[in-house]
């Protein structure tokens, strides 16, 4: 009789130890897992602000780079052949993108040999290129830096650790080191989400600059094919 009423005691205090311990794992926000990480955490916070205002900008950047006026390149061939050079650059500077600011590089150069037309051109493209690339090397630094900073807050947080247990003695036991790893694997996890960020948002615009690079050199050689026609 005795053991089964010890049963039913444990049974029925069961249910109120799992709701304690579902609620105390429910209070571990994410906002105190970030309070644990640390000083460590400041910098990674700063990185991942700086390159999601880097992220949006270049998006607008680039997306305004690929508007493209279908009319452009007919209107251009047409002021060409008709030898209205002026008309033709100011359709270039109303258009104000990088497509149109090579082909008024390469409109200033008209009666030169086609080869010095050509590097003109050229060069003026990299030189916009290098203008939407602003800003891709920052995140490149925190794809790679990122992690590597989560991993020496770890670093530091394991020492700290370590060195509680030691300085507690006798009186140390495993909640102790349990409770400073995983303060100290808080800065890894920042770390790893903010270097993955930065790495998709970097692949992403270097995919979105490649397609306008691909663009500029098709104007390029229509241009370039437009000074070979006959007027």
């Amino acid at each position: 009789m005795l053991q089964e009423q010890f049963v039913d005691t444990l049974a029925a205090a069961a249910p109120a130890v799992n709701t304690q311990a579902a609620e105390a794992v429910q209070q571990l926000s994410v906002w105190d897992l970030t309070m644990r990480g640390g000083f460590i955490m400041i910098p990674l916070a700063i990185l991942s602000i700086i390159s999601i205002y880097i992220f949006v900008e270049r998006c607008i950047v680039i997306s305004r780079a690929r508007k493209e006026d279908a009319s452009f390149m007919k209107r251009i061939r047409d002021y060409i052949h008709e030898g209205e050079t002026e008309s033709a650059l100011n359709l270039c500077a109303r258009s104000n993108t990088p497509y149109a600011r090579l082909i008024a590089k390469g409109i200033t150069r008209i009666g030169r040999p086609m080869n010095d037309v050509l590097v003109t051109i050229e060069n003026t493209g990299n030189i916009e290129i290098a203008a939407l690339e602003k800003g891709l090397p920052w995140l490149a630094t925190t794809a790679a830096g990122g992690p590597m900073i989560g991993f020496l807050g770890t670093v530091i947080g394991m020492v700290n650790a370590f060195y509680n247990l030691a300085s507690a003695g006798t009186s140390a036991n495993i909640a102790v080191l349990a409770d400073g790893i995983y303060a100290a694997l808080v800065t890894t996890v920042a770390g790893l989400i903010v270097g993955i960020i930065a790495l998709f948002a970097y692949n992403y615009l270097v995919a979105r600059i490649n397609k306008v690079m691909n663009s500029l050199e098709a104007k390029t050689m229509e241009f370039m094919d437009l000074l070979n026609e006959p007027a």
